[in-house]
């Protein structure tokens, strides 16, 4: 069955944490491209995978999130696209086997469509395109739009996953900010916005990631839930940042997630994982609290 099947079924599936966390940890300097690491030393992507495999996790992200074109251009490593996106899938595929979903992350290219900055749609489709035509051709069981700001952009790439297959489902999520008049992304854009640009794009699954604690995501996934029927997927950071040193520290514990955790089941939220700070201790914790 795919994610879609087993959602449908019922199931509560755990996801992974974040992937540049665990590099820092392993060398990754700060401001440093992620993606090099699949060049570099593709055995650490292994690693990952196999430790958020231990903790539980069912669904498993490949190092991709900055592995679109664009994005990579930033890093004079946009003629290595392919490659970087095939390695990311193959380090996955040998930790995890079949025993996990693959999940192919995909983040905002790093440009400004116009009128907002100089970038062309289409320029951004293609961009897009390009990535998620070696993932798909890859093996991937699902692809993850994930981190977005700007309902344009994030549309553009859910249109661009679906003109290449339509049996891989697509899930996409935005990044809110609180504000005293609501959830907004830095580009404007409400919950409801939001909700009704993925559906209309085709996207299968829809969320938030990234940008709030726990506590907040709560919060967001109630929002949601007033808009939207479909399937939703929540990965909050591990609270917000605090800079010790040149180090982000993240202060929720494994604990205080997992049983918060509980509350976004009984919204009804199909995907549950971590982002920014949280680490396969944060998963095993929260999968041991959702599915003992």
């Amino acid at each position: 069955m795919n994610i879609i099947e087993r959602i449908k079924k019922g199931e509560i599936l755990i996801a992974d944490g974040a992937i540049g966390t665990l590099l820092m940890q392993r060398g990754l300097k700060l401001g440093e491209c992620p993606e090099i690491i699949n060049l570099r030393q593709p055995d650490i992507l292994e690693e990952i995978a196999q430790l958020y495999l231990e903790a539980g996790a069912e669904i498993i992200q490949t190092n991709t999130f900055g592995a679109s074109p664009l994005r990579l251009s930033h890093s004079l490593l946009d003629e290595k696209t392919e490659e970087i996106n095939r390695i990311a899938v193959q380090a996955v595929r040998k930790a995890v086997g079949t025993t996990s979903f693959i999940s192919a992350s995909c983040g905002p290219s790093g440009k400004l469509l116009k009128p907002y900055g100089d970038t062309e749609p289409e320029a951004i489709r293609e961009s897009f395109h390009r990535q998620f035509a070696v993932l798909i051709e890859e093996g991937i069981d699902t692809i993850c739009i994930e981190t977005m700001t700007d309902l344009t952009e994030a549309t553009l790439a859910v249109r661009a996953a679906k003109a290449l297959s339509s049996n891989v489902p697509v899930i996409a999520t935005m990044t809110f900010d609180a504000t005293p008049r609501g959830f907004f992304t830095i580009m404007g854009v409400t919950i409801e916005q939001a909700v009704k640009g993925l559906e209309q794009a085709g996207a299968d699954i829809i969320g938030s990631n990234c940008g709030n604690g726990i506590e907040n995501m709560i919060r967001i996934a109630a929002e949601f839930k007033k808009f939207t029927c479909l399937p939703l997927i929540i990965q909050s950071n591990a609270g917000l940042p605090i800079m010790k040193d040149t180090t982000p520290f993240y202060p929720e514990t494994p604990e205080f997630m997992a049983e918060k955790s509980k509350e976004l089941v009984r919204l009804g939220v199909s995907i549950i994982g971590g982002c920014c700070g949280t680490t396969s201790a944060h998963i095993k914790a929260i999968r041991k609290a959702l599915k003992p």
